[in-house]
Order: structure tokens, then sequence, then C-alpha cells
């Protein structure tokens, strides 16, 4: 990272929630490499190796215990809130609204005792905005959040905004894109369906999706902690433009010297078997096979204006696409997770 961009004076005390996840990672290790003083929250079941031998001093709990959270968001003068609950079978909307909500509610409770608090990242995800009609969609586009995962996320943003700002407090929200990057395994089942001899893909919409590289993502996160344009502020971190869904497959299967065919599936016996499967799994807390969000992925548009970021933090993603997708391949190769 150009430290230029890093413009927290070094020493200074900032706290990480979320710091043992793909993107906490990799920003706990850039705010480290600015000579900051980190700290970091996570779960007591929390896995702390990838941070191992790193300076950080570490505060196990929930991000919503009172306690846990009184311990380390005191005398703080940056946080970056990057805590977000699994989506899985397991999770219920009451442990979203735990990990999403109340977790917000608690650590700008503590900033405000704290007069040398400087400002709050609360990272929330593009999702809020649910399916886009009207492709791209900037932030200001109407939200319409479609599962508890994305609802709660956007009720910790309206809390954020109607009781924080009303409070005085200086904060920024970030809403990401779909984040990637070598370290993470998101797009891992995509890249091995394009190495096969057909790349199935349900319906027959454009399914246009936008990416966020971590390392751009975590930029925009430090850059809107000291711009004075960011206060208040809400932003979509994303790639400069959106991908197809086939672009994907077809880039990885280029990049492999693979052979590239694409086969169409009707979509909506697709959608009926994410129902029936979901019905079976759900009293169980089994994870389904397939799920009908999983299947409406394939039949939306997800793709996003980032003018915003570029304009009022004055940051331009430095992965395209095509860079990005092909980095991040050749990451999962060498760690024998993609068999070209």
């Amino acid at each position: 990272m150009n430290e230029k961009l890093c413009q927290i004076p070094a020493g200074t005390s900032v706290l990480v929630t979320g710091a043992t996840g793909f993107t906490g990672i990799e920003l706990t290790k850039k705010l480290l490499d600015a000579g900051l003083k980190v700290s970091a929250l996570a779960r007591n079941s929390s896995n702390l190796s990838p941070l191992d031998g790193l300076d950080i001093q570490w505060f196990r709990g929930d991000v919503f215990d009172e306690s846990a959270i009184e311990k380390a968001v005191k005398g703080q003068e940056y946080v970056f809130h990057v805590a977000a609950a699994f989506r899985d079978a397991e999770s219920s909307k009451k442990d979203y609204w735990n990990v999403h909500v109340k977790s917000t509610q608690l650590i700008v409770g503590e900033v405000l005792k704290n007069p040398n608090f400087k400002r709050y990242v609360h990272v929330s995800t593009v999702g809020v905005h649910g399916h886009i009609a009207n492709p791209p969609a900037n932030e200001e586009y109407p939200c319409s959040p479609g599962d508890d995962y994305q609802k709660t996320k956007l009720e910790a943003e309206q809390w954020l905004n109607e009781s924080a700002a009303e409070k005085g407090l200086s904060y920024t929200i970030i809403r990401p894109a779909a984040i990637y990057g070598p370290g993470d395994r998101r797009l891992l089942k995509l890249f091995k369906m394009a190495l096969k001899p057909y790349f199935l893909l349900p319906g027959k919409g454009r399914c246009m999706y936008h990416l966020v590289h971590v390392d751009d993502l975590t930029n925009t996160f430090i850059v809107a902690a000291t711009h004075p344009g960011a206060r208040g502020e809400t932003f979509i971190s994303g790639s400069s433009e959106s991908i197809a869904i086939v672009d994907i497959g077809r880039t990885v299967a280029e990049h492999f010297n693979k052979k590239f065919k694409v086969m169409r599936l009707p979509i909506g016996p697709l959608f009926l078997a994410g129902d029936i499967c979901e019905a079976i799994c759900k009293p169980f807390k089994i994870a389904p096979p397939i799920y009908r969000r999983r299947v409406a992925f394939f039949s939306k548009d997800r793709s996003f204006d980032v003018t915003k970021m570029r304009d009022v933090l004055g940051y331009s993603p430095r992965y395209n696409n095509r860079d990005g997708i092909i980095q991040t391949a050749d990451w999962y190769a060498e760690k024998g997770w993609l068999k070209p």
C-alpha cells in the first residue's frame, strides 16, 4: 500500500472488529505497516494464526457483548467495524441483528465517551439495495434488502445515520461490492466451473456481478478514516465496472488455455428445487445444497456506480476485473484448489 493513503499519525490507537476475517486480516496488516497501535476484537472461537507474531492487542468476545466492547473501544481514536455475521443455515435473524445492529449501537455508545475520538468507519454491504432493476446503482438508489442479513445491515446504517449523526459522531459508511482476492474462496466454485467442459449458467439474463478487490476495499476504509469529505457520508466501494458472470468464467478459462462453452439451464425448476431443499433442511439447521437466494443470484444484475468514491475520496480502484480475477485464479491454483 502507498503509505500516503494512510493519513492517521503513527502511534495512533485504532480498533478493528472482524480482524480475523478475510477483509479484516488485510486491513489489520496495512494499519500495522502504517505504524499504528492496533487493537482487535475477536470471538473466543476465532483463529488468530493468520496474524500470529504481529504487534496486536487482542480483546476476546462477541461484538454484541457490552463488556467486551467497553474494554476494546476504550481509548481508541479510530474504529473500523468490519465484523459481520456468517450467512449460513444456523444463523437466525437475532444472530444477524446482534452482530450488525446491536454491535453498532454498543460501539457508538462507547466512542461517544471519548472526547479524542476521530472517526468510526462502518462496513455495510451493497446488498442493502437488493435487486438493481435499473443498473448501475449509486448510493442514493432505493434500498430493498432481500434477506435477514441485508435487512439488519440496512437497519444498522439507518440507526447510525439517525442516532449517531444527531450526537455529533464523526463516521463513514462503506458498502462493499462482492469482495474477492487471494486469501478468500468466494469465487472458487465459479472458477472451477469455468474449467469444466461446459459452463452451466441458469436463466437467460446477463447476470452482471460487481467485484471489489480486497486491496482496493481496505484502501477505501483507510482513506475514508481521515478524509474530511467522508464525514457522515456513505460510499459504495467496487471495481470501476461490473462484469458478467460468463465473462468471469471466460477470463479464467482463457488464462489457463481451456476451451470455454456456455450451457444455459432453465431457471424455473431450479427455483422449485431450492424451495424444496430449504423446506426440508431449515428445520434441521442443515445448509441446503441449493436454495432460492443462490438461484436468484443468476437472475439478477448487480452493477454499481463508484463515481462518489472516486470524486469525493479521490480513490480509484487499482485492480481492474481481469487482473484481479487472474491473480486470484493463480492463487487458487498455487493452493491446489484449482487444477487447470
